[in-house]
């Protein structure tokens, strides 16, 4: 099912076709592996998108994709619940439309119909996974997760992350470099 799931949309990716040719021996080998604890999260690789700002992307190889889409099957149930109702991003019967549909009746009823402003606060926590404490969240995990194999699974996938790699420093630098361009062009401008 994760399989399934997962190659939806991604079919005619080199990764993927690779990957697929010899489907059911590299299935047998996870599961192999993580039966016996000897699963390794694999690498990273590290690339750039427009959405619609200028996004650094990690890119887990396919297994250990398809790994993060059954797990997810599996916590998604328990910590949904959990969530704010008003959380639509990444949530089965949610989405962006919804959101859209939600923020519209929210601005109906605060501006009485349009009739007066409203104002509205959009933000996003900045690179949330490779800043997030990891003991801190595994904590969080643990309150609602007791299988120990679980556990061990999650803490192997969150010790993956390249949270301080030569990459990491790269991009933080380069973050860096572009908030002390957006803090002088204000004043260049001023000067002209």
């Amino acid at each position: 099912m994760a399989w399934k799931e997962f190659r939806c949309g991604k079919r005619k990716k080199e990764d993927v076709q690779f990957f697929e040719r010899n489907l059911a021996d590299n299935l047998f080998e996870l599961h192999s592996a993580l039966k016996n604890k000897t699963y390794h999260h694999g690498t990273y690789s590290s690339f750039y998108i427009n959405d619609p700002k200028l996004r650094n992307i990690q890119k887990a190889e396919v297994v250990d994709r398809i790994l993060h889409h059954a797990i997810y099957r599996i916590l998604y149930p328990i910590f949904d619940r959990t969530f704010c109702f008003d959380s639509y991003s990444c949530r089965l019967g949610k989405g962006t439309h919804r959101a859209v549909k939600r923020l519209d009746s929210f601005i109906r009823k605060i501006s009485k119909n349009y009739s007066t402003e409203c104002f509205a606060l959009k933000c996003d926590v900045k690179k949330f996974f490779a800043s997030v404490d990891h003991e801190i969240l595994m904590e969080m995990i643990e309150r609602k997760i007791k299988d120990r194999n679980v556990l061990w699974l999650l803490e192997e996938i969150l010790a993956s992350f390249p949270l301080d790699s030569p990459a990491a420093r790269i991009e933080r630098e380069r973050e860096r470099e572009r908030e002390r361009e957006r803090e002088l062009l204000p004043a260049a401008k001023a000067t002209v």
